[in-house]
């Protein structure tokens, strides 16, 4: 196959899945404003911590009965302070399809060693969602596989009168599709994902039940002190209160403030939905009509549409065997690193082969568009190598 090289570029050509690109318009100006120098236990600093929480709430729409923490390590951190405070009491239901999840169901069985019922699937499936009883159990799982391309459609599953909880980590979906909240007692994510922010700080979101437990439940197991919520078996409220457990980076929150700002002053969360819904459409559209490229999600229905996640589906590739897929799909994202078009858009390393494009709400349509012909070009590229070879 023959595929000119296209003349039109993305001009901003960062589609990494996480740290993810920064808003329309971001420059280092942005950070002026930050309390540089100054403790996070200052006034200047808590104002900074408090303004995140509250703007955090705005934002997302979250009931103000829910407390909102930001915690240390990330979405990573977040989800094992839920998971080590809270688990034990109940029977753990633990879902996988996408390697974090898998990290999840790894905590559960060989750190927490609570014997959990563990429900996993390949890559692009999701679990039979019916199935697991969250009237009775408590319940871990990621709202959009990070690292699969596939996310929860719908909510019907989770028990209006449960008696467990369920922890969620949501880091590839928040700001970006509708979180029912009702639903969800813990909800997990990081500043780097949809809102393009910087890395190390994870925030966690707790319901009334959520903090029920945690105030009734003591674990068997230690508790380090980055992960501890409790005082005295009492909620530490200074935590969703800009009271951090450890320091934070005052320049990250000051770029989140700013993130979070720029999500008001373009309509809020329905216009985050929106961005990110048209970025994964160019995407969507661009493998219905080409060939070589597939979803490896399977079910249209769970689709992201932040981390687009693509397999090779050429007959020709895929019959020369696995570690050929993997070659084409490494020279793929290694000729466009090269030109300058693209960064960092494969595949995750324990994921299939393949492409991962994020596609979320500080991506713009009009660079994924002029991305799609430099995909073509690429793959048409590694394939007239691999006939050159044969040869």
């Amino acid at each position: 196959m023959t595929v000119q090289k296209p003349a039109a570029r993305p001009r901003v050509p960062y589609f990494s899945s996480g740290p993810t690109t920064k808003r329309p318009g971001w420059t280092l100006d942005a950070l002026s404003g930050a309390a540089l120098g100054r403790s996070h236990r200052s006034v200047a600093g808590k104002a900074k911590l408090a303004e995140a929480i509250e703007l955090t709430r705005k934002v997302l729409q979250i009931p103000a009965d829910y407390r909102i923490g930001i915690v240390p390590g990330s979405d990573t951190g977040a989800v094992e302070m839920a998971m080590w405070s809270m688990l034990g009491p109940k029977t753990v239901e633990v879902m996988a399809w996408d390697s974090f999840g898998a990290e999840w169901v790894t905590d559960a069985l060989k750190e927490l060693k609570i014997d959990p019922i563990v429900r996993t699937t390949e890559h692009g499936i999701l679990p039979a969602l019916d199935a697991i009883d969250t009237k009775n159990h408590d319940v871990v799982f990621t709202w959009n596989g990070t690292t699969a391309g596939v996310k929860i459609p719908y909510s019907d599953w989770i028990a209006d009168d449960r008696d467990g909880v369920t922890i969620c980590d949501a880091t590839s979906a928040a700001f970006a599709m509708p979180l029912p909240w009702d639903k969800l007692d813990v909800v997990t994510y990081s500043w780097q994902k949809v809102m393009g922010g910087e890395a190390a700080h994870g925030m966690l979101i707790l319901s009334p039940r959520a903090v029920a437990r945690i105030e009734s439940h003591t674990p068997a197991w230690p508790i380090p002190k980055v992960f501890r919520l409790t005082k005295g078996g009492k909620l530490i409220e200074g935590i969703f209160k800009g009271d951090t457990i450890n320091t934070p980076s005052m320049l990250a929150v000051e770029d989140y403030l700013d993130t979070l700002k720029w999500a008001e002053s373009i309509g809020g969360l329905s216009a985050l939905h929106a961005r990110a819904d048209a970025n994964a459409k160019v995407v969507h559209d661009w493998v219905a009509k080409t060939p070589w490229i597939g979803h490896l999600a399977v079910d249209p229905a769970t689709y992201s549409n932040t981390g687009v996640c693509l397999v090779l589906t050429d007959s020709d590739v895929l019959a020369k065997g696995d570690a050929v897929v993997k070659k084409v799909a490494a020279g793929i994202v290694a000729r466009l690193e090269a030109e300058g078009v693209g960064y960092d858009f494969g595949a995750y390393r324990d994921a299939p082969a393949g492409l991962r494009i994020w596609c979320g709400a500080t991506v713009e349509a009009s660079d994924l568009e002029a991305l799609m012909p430099w995909l073509d070009w690429a793959f048409a590229q590694e394939k007239a190598a691999l006939a050159a070879a044969a040869a």
